[in-house]
Order: C-alpha cells, then structure tokens, then sequence
C-alpha cells in the first residue's frame, strides 16, 4: 500500500496496480514495483507501514479502523489502529434506546456474548465427540444389554469434561481471562484443558 503525500498532507492512496498522476505528470504503474524506495519519496508517494501495536484479536475485540498519518521527520506514512474495545462477555439486550430508535424491542436479544458462543462450541465440540458411540447408547436402551464399561467410562468422562470446560468460560473474569484459556503452553497444555481420548 502507498500513499501520495503532497504539501505534508496524505491526499491519496493508490493500490499500486494502475498509474499515476502528480503534479500533472502521469507515472506508470512500475514506479510501485520497479523504482526505489527514494525515487518515490522523491515524488511524494511512500509506502506505508502499519503498526499494530494496538490491534488486538478480532475474535474478541473489535479493532477501530486504521488512521493514516505523514510523519516529516520520518520522512514515513504510518497506519495506526485505536483502542481496541473488548466485545461482550455476556448476552447483550436491547434497549430502551434502540427500541425508541426502532433497531429493537427493549430487553429482547440483541446478540448473544462470547462466554454464550465459546460454550455453543464446546457443546457441538462434545456432541460431535460422542457421536460415533451413540449408538451403543441406543441400543442399550432398546434391547435392555449393558453397554460396555470402558466406553460408558470414556462417554462420562467426555461429559464432565465438556462440563468443566464451561465452568471455565463462565468464570473468565474478562476477555483477556476467556483468551487464556485458549493460549497454548510450551508443551502444548492450554488451561482450558482437551476433551479425553478413547484409548
């Protein structure tokens, strides 16, 4: 990405796939790939660098949009993100607010939390888990045989796990508390820990 600096001032920022024009010359597209870094400073166009020191997770933040600023000194174009906001733990309802600005009707689901969507795919996660074995359960209940202990062990203690590992979401204090739970260690443990394989 570049952008055309003119008079200190960014005024546009070309994709680098077509010409030109500044200061009513037209420049062909190779001057984003064929030309050095200082003959384009030269002109007023300089690449730009992100810095995303800011920028946090999009999962479960929401980053501002970039802000594009010339830096003289520098002689650089960086882009900064904002203050990221943390998204919502909890179920979010609608307000008196926006029932009145007609987006909703007050305390009616607006959308639903991280903790809520985290726990939706530990419950698919179990449910997908367990699957294949369902139909031992099945046929347990219909023909009155017992199931085998090693696997109706192994389904409980998928169960307990799948349990535990939403007690741990609850509980996250704040975003960054439901994050870690996700960050995996040096050998490979996470806090929120793994579902037990069927040995």
């Amino acid at each position: 990405m570049f952008a055309i600096v003119e008079s200190g001032s960014i005024t546009s920022m070309p994709k680098g796939n077509k010409g030109v024009e500044i200061n009513g010359i037209k420049h062909p597209a190779s001057i984003f790939t064929l030309w050095s870094e200082s003959e384009r400073n030269a002109i007023g166009v300089y690449a730009v660098e992100i810095d995303e020191t800011n920028k946090k997770n999009d999962e479960y933040y929401i980053n501002t949009d970039i802000t594009y600023a010339y830096d003289s000194s520098a002689k650089k174009v960086k882009g900064t993100y904002g203050t990221a906001t943390a998204k919502s733990l909890d179920d979010v309802l609608f307000t008196q607010a926006d029932q009145d600005a007609g987006r909703g009707t007050k305390d009616a689901l607006n959308y639903r939390g991280l903790k809520y969507l985290h726990k939706e795919i530990i419950d698919s996660q179990c449910a997908t888990i367990l699957a294949p074995s369902d139909w031992m359960v099945v046929k347990a209940t219909e023909t009155g045989e017992s199931m085998d202990s090693g696997w109706k062990t192994w389904r409980a203690s998928v169960r307990t796990k799948c349990n535990s590992m939403q007690t741990q979401i609850n509980n996250a204090a704040n975003v960054d508390a439901l994050e870690a739970l996700y960050v995996y260690n040096s050998e490979g443990v996470r806090p929120l820990g793994e579902f037990p394989v069927k040995e």
